[in-house]
C-alpha cells in the first residue's frame, strides 16, 4: 500500500483505503507490506485514538510488536522516535488499544544517550514503589497525547502544533466554519458543574448537559452544509476532545469514586463503569473518521424528516450489547 497524500485521511473499509477529499490535513499512512492486510488494519484501528491526533501534528506513525504486545512507533523531526507502549513485562491482559496504562520513551537508534522516559501511566507491580502522578491517568488518550505535546514543544519537535480543538493549526487549510456556542438560555445554568440534576419549579427534573446535547442534535438537523454537519459532529467525535472522549474519562473517574466505598458492590460498579468506558472509546475508534467522510459529502442536503421521537417519550429498546468479561479482583 502506498503512502498517501497529507492532505486525505485514510480509513479502511471492506480491506480498502478511503481518503475522503477536503479532510483535516494527516501524516502519511505506512508504507509496508503489512499495511495492506486485515489483522494489521484492525490493529491500526484500535490505535487510531492515539495515532491519529499525532497524525494531526504532521507525526508519521505505525502499528510495530514488542517483547509482548503490540505498540506504537512514532518518528521524529530530528530522527529520534517515540515508543508509545502498553505493559510488555508482565504483559496486559487488556485488548490492544485499550490498556491499563500507556508508557512513552524517547529514543534514538545511533544515540542511546539520547533515550528518555517522558510519560508513564502503568500501575506499578512493586507494593513498594512510589506512586507517579500519571498512574491517575490509567489508559486515558488525551493525557497521554497532552504529555507528548508538552514535551515535544519545549523540544521543538511537534511539527504542526495542535490547535485549542486538538486539530492543527493550518492557516493555508480551509477550515470549517466553527458553530456558534450553544444557546442554553432556557436551561437552568448553576454557578458550577451541577452535583444532582436540578429540579423545576413544577417538580420536574432538568438534565443540563442532556439538554446540551439535544441542543446540538437540533442545531445539526438544521443545518444546511455538510461542512457545518462535520464541524458538529465533531464536537462529539474528536479523539482528545470529543464527547465521547470526555463520556469515558467520566465513567472511570466515577468507577475510582466508587472504589473508595471499599465494598465488594463498590469494586463491581467500578468494573461496570470501566468496562462501558472501554465500550464507549471502542466506539469513538469505529467513527474516527466520520466527520471526515461527512465534510467530503457533495450531495444536495435534503429537508430534514425527523426520525428520532419527541423527548421524554419511551425509545425502543437498544440492542443487546456482547457481554463483558467481568474483571477478577
Amino acid at each position: 500500500m502506498g503512502a498517501d497524500r497529507e492532505d486525505d485521511p485514510v480509513t479502511f473499509h471492506n480491506g480498502k483505503r478511503h481518503a475522503p477529499a477536503g479532510a483535516s490535513p494527516l501524516a502519511p499512512l505506512p508504507d509496508h507490506r503489512n499495511a495492506s492486510t486485515a489483522w494489521w488494519q484492525e490493529l491500526w484501528r484500535r490505535h487510531a485514538h492515539i495515532t491519529t491526533p499525532l497524525r494531526q501534528r504532521g507525526l508519521e506513525c505505525d502499528i510495530e510488536f514488542g517483547l509482548s504486545a503490540y505498540l506504537v512507533h512514532v518518528s521524529l523531526p530530528d530522527g529520534s522516535y517515540l515508543i508509545i507502549s502498553p505493559p510488555q513485562e508482565p504483559p496486559s491482559n487488556r485488548p490492544p488499544g485499550d490498556p491499563e496504562g500507556w508508557t512513552v520513551t524517547r529514543q534514538h537508534r545511533d544515540d542511546h544517550a539520547l533515550f528518555k522516559l517522558i510519560y508513564d501511566s502503568v500501575p506499578s507491580t512493586d507494593p513498594n514503589a512510589l506512586e507517579r502522578p500519571e498512574v491517575r491517568n490509567g489508559g486515558s488518550a488525551s493525557c497521554l497525547i497532552e504529555a507528548i505535546d508538552q514535551q515535544l514543544s519545549q523540544l521543538g519537535l511537534l511539527p504542526t502544533p495542535p490547535s485549542p480543538t486538538g486539530l492543527p493549526l493550518d492557516p493555508t487549510a480551509p477550515q470549517p466554519r466553527v458553530p456558534e456556542p450553544l444557546d442554553h438560555a432556557d436551561v437552568a445554568q448553576p454557578a458550577g458543574p451541577p452535583l444532582a440534576p436540578a429540579s423545576d419549579v413544577d417538580g420536574s427534573t432538568t438534565y443540563v448537559y442532556g439538554d446540551a446535547l439535544l441542543a446540538l442534535t437540533d442545531r445539526l438537523n438544521g443545518t444546511e452544509s455538510y461542512a457545518e454537519a462535520a464541524a458538529l459532529l465533531g464536537q462529539i467525535l474528536e479523539p482528545t476532545h470529543g464527547l465521547l472522549e470526555r463520556l469515558g474519562e467520566l465513567l472511570e473517574a466515577a468507577g475510582e469514586k466508587a472504589k473508595e466505598a471499599e465494598e465488594d458492590d463498590g469494586f463491581d460498579l467500578s468494573y461496570d463503569l470501566a468496562d462501558a468506558a472501554a465500550e464507549i472509546r471502542n466506539l469513538g475508534e469505529t467513527l474516527h473518521v466520520a466527520e471526515d467522510r461527512m465534510r467530503a459529502l457533495t450531495a444536495p442536503l435534503q429537508p430534514h424528516r425527523p426520525t428520532a421521537p419527541p423527548a421524554h417519550t419511551p425509545r425502543l429498546p437498544l440492542p443487546a450489547l456482547p457481554t463483558l468479561q467481568r474483571h477478577k479482583r
